[in-house]
């Protein structure tokens, strides 16, 4: 499964990164907290969270994830952007909470 594939099964808008939206995904990990991201979180895994700065992309690009996606309708700050789109690593959203995109993430994930 790729990233374009859940952007298109869970109606989800690409901010940036474009060119990352072939990315294959190897699962999910949802958090908030950059640290826990850093000493948890899986190359290829899509990250779930609600931080909208720049330093999201550092972390990101660091553990080799395959996108992040946004909840609650937040959107990325620009130096987030900037950085997703010289990283290549997609920024997307959606209006869900983190509760139900993380389960229907897992559902999509679990039945590939």
């Amino acid at each position: 499964m790729t990233v374009n594939d859940i952007v298109g099964k869970l109606n989800l808008t690409v901010f940036g990164g474009d060119k990352g939206l072939n990315r294959e995904i190897t699962g999910g990990y949802v958090s908030d907290l950059l640290s826990d991201v850093m000493g948890n979180a899986s190359e290829g895994e899509v990250w779930v969270t609600l931080q909208t700065h720049k330093n999201v992309m550092a972390v990101a690009s660091l553990k080799d994830v395959s996108a992040v996606i946004l909840v609650k309708g937040l959107k990325p700050d620009e130096d987030m952007l900037a950085q997703s789109n010289e990283e290549d690593i997609p920024v997307l959203g959606t209006e869900m909470e983190t509760f139900e995109l993380a389960g229907q993430l897992y559902g999509l994930i679990k039945n590939r």
